[in-house]
């Protein structure tokens, strides 16, 4: 994969969040940004995380081929900054 592809890829990623905090949809993205703005104090620190588990999220779609599962997705953030669960 190319720089531009990865480049594009990131920028999907973060808009789909920025969407997800709009719209608040789910509301548990919106929670977690605010909720690790307060930790870490630094908004592109924050986009990857919360970017790290929807990458995640993707790749088990994926992989498994089964339709996005929302309940390991919010499990996923609630549980950040801690990122264990992706080794």
């Amino acid at each position: 994969m190319s720089s531009k592809d990865l480049n594009f890829a990131g920028e999907a990623v973060f808009e789909a969040i920025n969407n997800q905090i709009q719209d608040q949809n789910p509301p548990e993205t919106k929670q977690t940004y605010d909720r690790l703005m307060k930790e870490i104090k630094n908004h592109d620190e924050v986009m990857k995380y919360i970017g790290l588990v929807m990458m995640a999220e993707i790749l088990d779609i994926l992989k498994s081929k089964k339709p996005f599962n929302k309940k390991r997705y919010i499990e996923r953030l609630n549980k950040l900054p801690d990122t264990s669960w992706a080794e």
